[in-house]
């Protein structure tokens, strides 16, 4: 099994920044893509970014120019730097990760716990 946890969540004003980050653990193989999903209260859960194996990314059109994923492969750790946030920006954040626990596992879709993210004055 592969466990993400998750941290670097709070709560920041407009215009703020903060940096989550996602460690995964465990029974791991190999991680291919990683990224993040946020989930507001009353709507769906949607993608915010995510990151290759190769370093390759993705962003939802509402966090480009203002969201920057990047991540560790040596330390199996994924990070999301949020700059000049928004009050549309809160949200529980959760890491999401595609690996294989063994070589004749299939390729599965791992989740965190959530972080929770609260931009207000």
């Amino acid at each position: 099994q592969v466990q993400l946890v998750e941290s670097g969540g709070g709560l920041v004003q407009p215009g703020g920044s903060l940096r989550l980050w996602c460690a995964a653990s465990g029974s791991i193989f190999s991680i291919n893509a990683m990224g993040w999903y946020r989930q507001a209260p009353g709507k769906q859960r949607e993608l915010v970014a995510t990151i290759t194996f190769g370093g390759s990314t993705h962003y939802a059109d509402s966090v480009k120019g203002r969201f920057t994923v990047s991540r560790d492969n040596a330390k199996n750790t994924v990070y999301l730097q949020m700059n000049s946030l928004k009050t549309e920006d809160t949200a529980v954040y959760y890491c999401n990760a595609g690996a294989r626990a063994n070589p004749g596992s299939w390729l599965t879709d791992y989740w965190g716990q959530g972080t929770q993210v609260t931009v207000s004055s």
